[in-house]
């Protein structure tokens, strides 16, 4: 059974989502969610502290959870120079 999940969302990520040229979402595996679940992203306004009211509802169609051990890099590398996700069509 699919739920909804809501997460706040910075202006600017929230903008190149409704734009279509965002189309993935990196956050901290301290949630449960699933393909076909319903991710409702509210987009937070840092400066006020509170939601513009605008947000926007996408379905989940894969989920990867990784922990930093299971990585192909070494954990010295990945501190050092980051991670990127790559978004490809």
């Amino acid at each position: 059974m699919s739920k909804k999940i809501h997460k706040k969302i910075q202006p600017k990520y929230f903008e190149a989502i409704v734009s279509g040229k965002k189309t993935y979402e990196l956050r901290l595996n301290d949630f449960e969610c699933n393909e076909g679940d319903i991710l409702v992203l509210e987009e937070w306004d840092p400066d006020k502290k509170d939601h513009t009211g605008r947000s926007i509802e996408k379905e989940i169609t894969y989920v990867g959870k990784f922990k930093i051990d299971d990585l192909f890099w070494p954990k010295e590398e990945i501190e050092d120079k980051g991670i990127q996700i790559i978004s490809i069509k």
